[in-house]
């Protein structure tokens, strides 16, 4: 049975004016469901208010008893979701149906609720009709002749219909009518729906309704809002997509016009909300051989009025390691969206370091600018030049470097979640080619990322993931190469268990210097043992080598250990201990702690 408009405002009266005295405990809920249909008990237990009371230790009697009043729609509804039409739901508090109960007379106190459903017959569609569809309109395969007649799938058909002239241009699409039939002697549901597509539409004009911070010109810019095209919902969401990726606001909604304007174009409002405009944070992550490491950025997200992006990124790290000593980091960068196209931008950076690494120490600042392409939501690619200028020692001296460098990178991030992935893959492509200013030496650093993420069990609750880093410089003579575009492993990034930095060439007299060549894999098994703690075991393995990966002349070193992961709003609290599997670059415990998953 359901609710009626009497009860219902019966209801709403017993709410307002209702006792206001709390309640005793609700002791006991016995809920049955007829049949032996698993999945629809599953699915009744689920949406039941009663059992939800249950388990609310703060609920007071009010509460329980609109529950168990609800109950009946609540339970009804879930029966037409799965295809049953003739399901007979009662609801007993104390004894009483609850529906029966004057609404001045509840009980100070209701010990046992009984929740009975018996879900009768269940329903098939006996015709499943609806026209007029749009070329290539995917339908729900449950909705037709034969299949189990739920409600959602009446409603997804209705959904994929006007979905599907939407998306061919008829933004106006209506249900002109529906005839849904119930034959409960036969159990078969009979659902009729008709549309009326209306014209095609093109879009009309872009009309900001708030005002922003940001400048009207460089919205419509940002925006690239396609005037005077065929109406599409996909380019309506990419003209959203645009402004939210800015980072300059805080909510983009846009509202179509519910008239169609001359030559049947369409309107678009955008309301804005601007997001504050300055942000801070800071962050640290403590190694046993690598020190502390303390970082920290200042963001103007709206720096001229266009929306703008200035960053600044200070990092002070190897404070209290135990080999090299403290580096000191300075960046900033500013992107300006929409410079050349609604998907291209434009930005500038600038840099300065002090890096005393095991195998060489290093002076350097860069002053560049580029461009960045976006060609969907997960590919992107950027394409720089820059002036690169360091001052080395290392084992082959005091040296200076003056490059032209062309920074560029292509990233296509398919995982499910930036901070704790589950799911999904990313790849990232780095290429540096520089020719130096001094000398004319040209070379060419390269670097690959990648990393696979798969769940498995109940909400993934488990996960392999695993991560391949590939690096090679190349230069016409090795003495063009820049200490800090050599590679080395061992450490948090690459091996952990093996000192930072251990695994290089032997460059005698115990120095090591970084290899032209470097490989480094890492295995991790995630498991999340409740919805705050999860542990982790992994192994990483790196090789360094002097020319090519393949020619023999490297050495490799691996580590593994174990973790604690610990879920806060802005990731995961990492904790690792590990220690050496193989090689001669360490020996002992290196213990990491961080925010976010190692990879």
């Amino acid at each position: 049975m359901q609710i009626s408009a009497v009860k219902a405002l019966v209801l709403l009266l017993f709410l307002c004016i209702g006792p206001t005295s709390p309640a005793f405990a609700l002791d006991t809920v016995d809920f049955s469901v007829a049949g032996s249909d698993d999945d629809l008990e599953d699915a009744l237990k689920g949406a039941s208010l009663v059992l939800a009371a249950e388990r609310d230790a703060e609920k007071d009697t009010r509460d329980v008893f609109a529950a168990a009043l609800a109950e009946y729609g609540q339970l009804v509804q879930a029966l037409y979701a799965n295809g049953y039409y003739g399901g007979v739901v009662r609801v007993r508090v104390d004894g009483r149906e609850a529906a029966q109960i004057p609404p001045f007379d509840v009980p100070p106190a209701i010990r046992w609720i009984e929740v009975s459903v018996d879900p009768g017959r269940q329903f098939r569609f006996g015709t499943a009709q609806a026209a007029p569809l749009a070329p290539g309109t995917d339908m729900p395969d449950g909705f037709r002749a034969g299949e189990v007649a739920k409600s959602v799938t009446v409603q997804q058909a209705v959904d994929a219909a006007v979905l599907g002239w939407r998306e061919a241009g008829y933004a106006k699409v209506a249900l002109s009518d529906q005839r849904i039939t119930a034959n409960h002697a036969g159990a078969e549901l009979s659902a009729s729906l008709r549309f009326a597509p209306g014209p095609k539409v093109r879009f009309g004009t872009l009309r900001q309704t708030t005002e922003s911070a940001v400048r009207s010109d460089r919205i419509a810019r940002i925006a690239g809002f396609p005037a005077g095209q065929v109406f599409s919902p996909d380019d309506l969401e990419t003209v959203a997509k645009r402004l939210r990726r800015t980072g300059a606001f805080s909510s983009v909604t846009l509202t179509e016009a519910e008239t169609l304007g001359p030559g049947n174009t369409l309107d678009i409002g955008l309301a804005l909300v601007d997001e504050e405009p300055r942000r801070f944070g800071f962050g640290a992550e403590l190694a046993s051989f690598e020190g502390l490491q303390l970082t920290a950025f200042w963001l103007h997200r709206n720096m001229f009025g266009g929306a703008e992006r200035f960053r600044v990124d200070g990092e002070v790290s190897g404070i209290g390691g135990q080999h090299g000593g403290i580096d000191y980091h300075l960046d900033a960068r500013l992107d300006q969206p929409a410079t050349f196209g609604p998907d291209t931008n434009a930005f500038v950076f600038g840099s300065l370091a002090y890096d005393d690494e095991p195998g060489y120490i290093s002076r350097s600042a860069s002053l560049g600018g580029g461009v960045k392409r976006i060609f969907s939501d997960t590919l992107e690619a950027e394409f720089g030049a820059a002036l690169l200028y360091s001052e080395t020692t290392d084992v082959l001296g005091d040296r200076r470097f003056f490059l032209f460098a062309l920074p560029s990178s292509l990233t296509w991030d398919r995982r499910n979640d930036k901070l704790d992935a589950t799911r999904g893959t990313y790849l990232k492509a780095e290429a540096i080619p520089f020719i130096s200013v001094d000398t004319g030496g040209t070379g060419a650093w390269l670097y690959g990322d990648g990393r696979a993420y798969r769940g498995f069990g109940a909400e993934d609750r488990f996960v392999i993931a695993g991560r391949v880093q590939v690096g090679s410089v190349m230069a016409g003579d090795s003495g063009d190469i820049p200490p800090d575009y050599l590679f080395y492993s061992g450490g948090g990034g690459t091996v952990r268990g093996q000192p930072y930095q251990s695994l290089g060439l032997n460059a005698g007299g115990g120095e090591i210097t970084g290899g032209q060549s470097f490989v480094s894999l890492s295995a991790e098994l995630r498991a999340q043992i409740t919805d705050k703690i999860g542990v982790v075991g992994f192994v990483d393995a790196g090789h360094v080598a002097g020319g090519s990966l393949f020619d023999g002349q490297g050495n490799w070193h691996t580590g593994g250990g174990i973790g604690v992961r610990y879920k806060t709003p802005i990731g995961p609290l990492r904790l690792d201990v590990a220690g050496p599997i193989s090689g001669d670059t360490g020996d002992g415990v290196q213990i990491y702690i961080g925010i976010g998953q190692a990879f």
